[in-house]
């Protein structure tokens, strides 16, 4: 751990003033990542932590207004919003003129080239193509004329050599070079908007994929406002301004208080206003507490061993947080985190008993008080509370609350059904740190108390990733961030359709729960659909594939000289608004030492 945290504070120094880049005065945001980075190909991006880095470097045709609350859609990399048929069921999207990739070796020259409609029509059709083996066809299954057709086509395929990416697809035409027209499969598709500003349906250059091959989830290749430019693995992350982004500017409108709390002083003026990136992998949260509070990270969020001497007891900022200038943001995010089933495992799959018990066992309130400083709220169903379709009587429908004698008895009904004693279970842990394994040890004694033997598995996030996506875990510790605002996105994740390596990992399957769904899933809002949202969830509470145990509550650290800090449900791509004042930076060491 020393050595580690040594190589930490030697790396932030050295990513600040580098031999490339030795201007002191030159602006650099710093945060951490507490997951390794699994891969920055936007196609396959399933992953928080992958995402986030990935966004700040690729671009969609759309983006949520960063300061508008409810969130709003807006263009990005489209000229416009998309013009819609009548029906419903044509859209036409401009793509901004002038848009450049930007400059890479996979290029002629190494300069990069103008984006047109058809880097749009390359990316999805790699989605589709099964050999591919994207975890995001869930977003184009069954929606565009003869993309599913195209997918039945690389079937066919011997090699992914062999998929002629120029077979025709009806659904996704241009008929030049800034014009994408999207024709769908004779229903509606009420979120397409929402998704097409969800970082996988991003473009793609085929002269990247072709150049890089396989390795292309270490080489991102876009249109955004910075470019990578050194990824040490198991270390950090560093992005520099892209010097060919086009005029994109901080924006001039968002709520009432955003002119109060100063988040309109940069109004107007091009972006990025940050000139370089650097993300941190920092596994352990001591260090990660110890570098934010001297100020090597700008932004943090709280370790739940340091809460209390970030938080007091109202919820407010410590008097040592205020004298040392930091600013706390919180907010409800649609999250909800669980513990799953992989529904086609022998001993869990056929056992409703089984797993109701495993979610009896568990004390929700005990679990976030411990592991979350009471920053979230117990979860009985997947919709967050902060989403229009949750229902608060979820708790009652599922009737998996935490009651020792009630798991007990359903361990017994497990054990008639099994025909056996009960073998150990194995629960998949994404973290090896100490905080993973205290949370182990606890659900370990839950269940233990309730007569049911589970051994932890801790590992790495990739290593969890491809566990999850070769349907290898019995049992596996995750959760689910909204891509976008919409309980839809919530519902994909148990459509038998989207099984592993798709988004639905618990390989669930209930023809009752995909009739709903397909019907909810083109249906505009409405109050019918928010009734369709809770019969479906109300299917799944009581088919009990995963124990849900908390919606989060996000507390948020930042330093004065980080600007422009605004919490965003959906912030994907959002560092090009953030300014970093160097000098208020520098005059922190002072201030330490005043404090010492």
């Amino acid at each position: 751990m020393r050595y580690c945290f040594c190589a930490i504070l030697l790396l932030i120094a050295g990513c600040r003033y580098s031999a490339n880049n030795p201007d002191p005065n030159d602006t650099v945001l710093y945060s951490a990542h507490s997951a390794k980075v699994r891969g920055l190909d936007p196609g396959d991006v399933g992953d928080t932590t992958s995402a986030i880095v990935a966004s700040q470097m690729i671009e969609c045709l759309y983006q949520y207004h960063y300061l508008k609350r409810p969130y709003q859609v807006v263009p990005c990399l489209a000229e416009s919003m998309p013009a819609m048929s009548g029906d419903g069921l044509v859209y036409t999207i401009k793509i901004k003129k002038g848009v450049r990739f930007y400059d890479d070796a996979c290029f002629k020259d190494g300069k990069g080239r103008e984006l047109k409609a058809g880097d749009f029509v390359f990316a999805w059709k790699r989605i589709a193509d099964i050999k591919y083996l994207s975890k995001n066809w869930w977003i184009f299954d069954n929606k565009i004329i003869g993309l599913d057709e195209f997918r039945q086509y690389s079937k066919t395929c011997k090699t992914a050599a062999d998929v002629d990416y120029n077979t025709p697809v009806e659904g996704l035409q241009t008929p030049d070079d800034w014009t994408l027209i999207i024709k769908l499969k004779g229903r509606p598709w009420p979120q397409i908007v929402d998704l097409l500003a969800h970082l996988p349906t991003a473009p793609m250059a085929k002269e990247a994929v072709d150049y890089y091959g396989k390795d292309i989830i270490n080489h991102p290749v876009g249109t955004g406002p910075y470019k990578l430019k050194r990824w040490h693995k198991g270390s950090y992350i560093e992005m520099v301004k892209n010097p060919t982004f086009r005029d994109e500017f901080y924006p001039s409108e968002g709520e009432p208080n955003d002119i109060k709390n100063g988040l309109l002083a940069d109004a107007g003026k091009k972006l990025p206003l940050t000139n370089r990136l650097v993300s941190v992998l920092i596994q352990e949260n001591p260090p990660l507490w110890f570098l934010f509070l001297q100020g090597k990270i700008d932004v943090s969020g709280i370790p739940k061993d340091n809460f209390s001497e970030a938080i007091d007891l109202r919820q407010q900022l410590t008097p040592e947080m205020k004298a040392r200038n930091i600013k706390l943001f919180t907010f409800r995010d649609p999250s909800t985190y669980w513990f799953g089933f992989n529904m086609e495992d022998e001993v869990l799959g056929k056992n409703l008993p089984l797993r109701m018990a495993l979610s009896c066992a568990v004390d929700r309130d005990k679990y976030i008080e411990l592991f979350t400083n009471n920053r979230g709220e117990p979860a009985y169903g997947f919709i967050p509370p902060l989403m229009s379709s949750y229902n608060p009587d979820i708790k009652n429908i599922a009737q998996t609350s935490y009651n020792v004698q009630k798991a007990r008895k359903l361990v017994k009904e497990a054990e008639q059904i099994y025909g056996s004693k009960l073998p150990t279970l194995t629960l998949a842990m994404p973290g090896t740190d100490i905080v993973f394994r205290q949370e182990g040890d606890f659900l370990k004694r839950c269940f233990k108390d309730a007569g049911l033997d589970v051994e932890m598995d801790y590992m790495d996030w990739p290593t969890f990733q491809n566990k999850i996506k070769t349907k290898s875990a019995q049992m596996f510790t995750l959760g689910w961030i909204g891509d976008i605002p919409d309980v839809e996105n919530f519902l994909q994740l148990f459509y038998s359709k989207n099984i592993s390596p798709g988004s639905n990992n618990f390989n669930y399957s209930n023809p009752e729960f995909d009739k709903i769904y397909e019907k909810a899933s083109i249906m505009p809002d409405s109050p019918e659909r928010e009734a369709l949202y809770r019969k479906a969830e109300e299917i799944v509470v009581k088919d009990c594939p995963a124990v849900f145990l908390v919606h989060g509550v996000a507390f948020i650290l930042t330093h004065d000289w980080a600007y422009n800090v605004k919490p965003h449900a959906f912030a994907y791509g959002t560092a090009k608004y953030r300014r970093v004042d160097e000098a208020k930076k520098a005059a922190y060491s002072e201030l330490l030492r005043t404090l010492k």
